[in-house]
């Protein structure tokens, strides 16, 4: 049984807007969609499943051939030696890391700091260099 204060606005015909279209029965159901209760758990899953590769050690005949051709760019650095090195980048996040090739040319050779760094700026860290190649 209705209470007595409604009996007079049952009957009433339902209200239509003028200024907003209605609503599709798919953006009313929307409204209730299930949400993510637990904020930022759906990136720590992407994060754990995400592949590194553990950083190879180099032996010391690579050290000494990769220490000669850094004295061989640095010998041809008015030249501007185009070299192509592949290097290892630590992950911030978890133990490992990725490979990448990276080919430029040489502007400079920063001893103190331990970088090659290229005309477009771009700066390798000379400790994480594992393949260097003198164009």
């Amino acid at each position: 049984m209705l209470d007595n204060k409604y009996m007079e606005i049952i009957n009433l015909p339902h209200h239509v807007s003028k200024k907003h279209p209605q609503m599709t029965i798919e953006e009313r159901a929307a409204q209730f969609a299930p949400f993510a209760a637990l904020t930022g758990y759906d990136d720590e899953i992407e994060e754990t499943g995400r592949f590194t590769v553990a950083k190879k050690e180099i032996n010391e005949e690579v050290k000494l051939i990769l220490d000669n051709k850094i004295k061989e760019i640095k010998n041809k650095i008015l030249f501007k030696p185009r070299i192509t090195c592949t290097y290892f980048i630590p992950d911030p996040n978890k133990n490992g890391g990725k490979y990448e090739t990276y080919t430029g040319i040489v502007l400079k050779i920063d001893e103190y700091n331990k970088f090659i760094i290229f005309e477009d700026k771009t700066k390798i860290p000379i400790l994480e260099i594992v393949n260097i190649e003198i164009k």
